[in-house]
């Protein structure tokens, strides 16, 4: 703990609000909320902790507070801090849950669609599905037997799904409303729960078909049963109470929460919600800011009433969701809530030793390269390696590890401008200028480690340009290879020493990960840079065809081999002009 965290947790007020940790770097790294700062934010820098709020405390440099009028008002800045930082040790939630709804049309003649939104324009809908692949299957089930058209638009003519007895073709022929709107019931109470009606009916007309020997009807109808009874059996029916609603159980355990949500629709429960995630607050109020931040994340799916445990305030959760909230002691609804936290409670045991296991391939191991470097954790990596044949093409490339494993969307590629051919020194000179001019020009977050593919001349390269050019405090570390090409030693120091690492450790694992990771991407962008080069090299001898033509006949034919084989009309379709068109055909005819 630094002299300013001390000096700040003195003067921490006995108010509700919101605390806001921050890196070396001054990123929020966290957000929480607290009934009284002064007791929750001393927590973390007093007594022991689970390794994962250890880890935590451990990255925090600072932190700041925003003091709020009530645990509520706290509740809800909360939710727009972690919005507006998007922390790395808060709850990550799933991306979209923009959950797809079954539609039937408000048209003359209307159709069943699958939609993401719901819209106000008179159709009917039903849903949301939090399984969309069953929604789909059962859409198909519909589609096959309640013949409504299919088309965006009316053809002139009727289509396959005519013939195939899935259209009433109101395209030419004329079909009275009233054929319609016994569809649109009979799908609507279909979907309402009234499957084991519709289930009946096929099976009078099964039966009638197969008395009057049409046996390819019955077959069908048979099969159209089946399907019913494949996607609509796996519904278990929960209760005769068809109010929707989500039930939430949660279980803590070493560090990590697991939330399970049952989505119970129609009476019917149709599927549930696992996430499991890291924990470093009070477990209540990491609950209830998952479920707050649930239903802003996925608001079409928001039911009539959730149920949630005793300990949840009850009250808060009804203000910030607006719509109701249960808390039961006993019943059906007690009965349901106790089943999702047995089974969030099995999940998170299930799950743990995979995840333990995780963590020692992962953050473990970074936390492993911090100790026997000694140095702060590296959580971020940042690795660099050059790629040429014979001095030509010569670029680098960029990878990042960050928590131990790959950061893809920062990634970079360089193709080098000014070193001159088989200057390897002079490549990475240039690159780790252009890459850390930009980084503290625009303020991008520094790495905790950078990792050079070479040995103590590529090391004292990086020192130059980071320590005596732009006055970064940075550890450099350097891999050495073996006669086999494989990751054999690890560099660090100033002189460079070798570190004692175990080959069997993960530590060492990682590094390996590390450098295979970005020879592979520099070698694919020098090979992409070669490949595309080659091409275009081809079209140098033809007189009058310069950069900007190679580009607009790359772009219109697509490859080298259609450029040859293209005729005169496709070579004036792509541009050209008669005379260089001509010379085109005779330049290749020639070769």
């Amino acid at each position: 703990m630094n002299n300013l965290i001390k000096q700040k947790l003195a003067v921490l007020p006995d108010l509700p609000g919101c605390y806001l940790m921050k890196n070396r770097q001054g990123v929020v790294i966290y957000v929480g909320k607290a009934k009284i700062l002064k007791n929750r934010v001393r927590s973390y820098f007093r007594g022991s902790h689970d390794p994962k709020t250890e880890r935590l405390v451990s990255e925090i440099n600072d932190f700041d507070y925003i003091i709020t009028s009530s645990d509520l008002e706290a509740f809800l800045l909360e939710l727009n801090l972690i919005k507006l930082h998007d922390p790395k040790y808060n709850i990550m939630l799933k991306g979209d849950k923009t959950y797809p709804y079954l539609k039937i049309t408000n048209e003359k003649y209307p159709r069943l669609l699958m939609v993401r939104k719901a819209k106000k324009d008179r159709a009917k809908y039903f849903g949301p599905y939090p399984n969309a692949f069953a929604a789909a299957n059962t859409k198909k089930l519909l589609d096959r037997i309640y013949p409504l058209r299919k088309c965006d638009v009316l053809p002139n003519r009727v289509c396959l799904y005519y013939h195939m007895g899935q259209c009433l073709a109101p395209c030419v022929k004329e079909v009275p409303k009233e054929t319609f709107d016994t569809i649109v019931q009979e799908i609507s109470d279909f979907l309402n729960g009234g499957h084991e009606a519709v289930k009946n009916q096929l099976e009078q007309k099964m039966y009638q078909a197969s008395e009057k020997l049409d046996f390819e009807r019955a077959k069908e109808l048979r099969d159209q049963i089946v399907s019913i009874e494949t996607i609509m059996g796996k519904q278990k029916i929960t209760t005769t109470n068809f109010t929707n609603r989500d039930v939430f159980g949660y279980a803590v355990d070493k560090g990590w929460m697991c939330v399970q949500v049952f989505f119970i629709r129609q009476g019917k429960l149709i599927e549930r919600e696992v996430s499991l995630f890291p924990s470093y607050g009070e477990p209540v109020d990491e609950f209830q800011t998952f479920i707050a931040r649930f239903y802003e994340e996925a608001s079409n799916i928001k039911p009539s009433e959730i149920v949630v445990p005793l300990e949840a305030d009850k009250e808060m959760l009804e203000q910030v969701l607006e719509l109701k909230v249960h808390t039961p002691h006993r019943g059906y609804k007690r009965e349901m809530l106790d089943l999702a936290t047995k089974n969030a409670q099995m999940k998170i045991q299930e799950k743990f030793s995979i995840l333990q296991r995780q963590e020692e391939r992962t953050i473990g191991a970074c936390e492993e390269l911090g100790e026997a470097m000694n140095i702060q954790t590296p959580l971020r990596i940042e690795a660099f390696d050059n790629s040429h044949i014979y001095g030509s093409d010569t670029v680098s490339a960029m990878v990042v590890f960050e928590d131990g494993v790959p950061r893809k969307n920062d990634y970079r590629k360089f193709k080098i401008q000014t070193a001159a051919a088989h200057d390897d020194y002079g490549a990475m000179r240039e690159v780790l200028r252009r890459r850390y001019g930009r980084v503290v020009k625009e303020g991008l977050p520094l790495p905790d480690l950078l990792v050079t593919d070479g040995g103590k001349g590529q090391m004292e390269v990086a020192r130059e340009v980071l320590e005596d050019e732009l006055g970064l405090d940075i550890p450099i570390a350097g891999l050495a290879k073996d006669n086999k090409h494989k990751t054999s030693q690890l560099l660090y120091g100033n002189p460079p020493e070798v570190i004692p690492l175990k080959r069997t450790s993960e530590g060492f694992y990682l590094l390996q990960r590390i450098q295979d990771e970005v020879h592979r991407f520099a070698i694919n962008y020098h090979r992409q840079l070669r490949e595309k080069n080659a091409l275009i090299s081809q079209l140098d001898g033809i007189s009058g065809i310069g950069p900007k033509r190679k580009q607009q006949l790359l772009q219109h034919f697509g490859t080298m081999k259609k450029i040859k084989e293209a005729s005169f009309e496709q070579l004036l379709e792509a541009g050209l002009p008669e005379k260089l068109a001509n010379a085109t055909i005779a330049y290749f005819k020639k070769k």
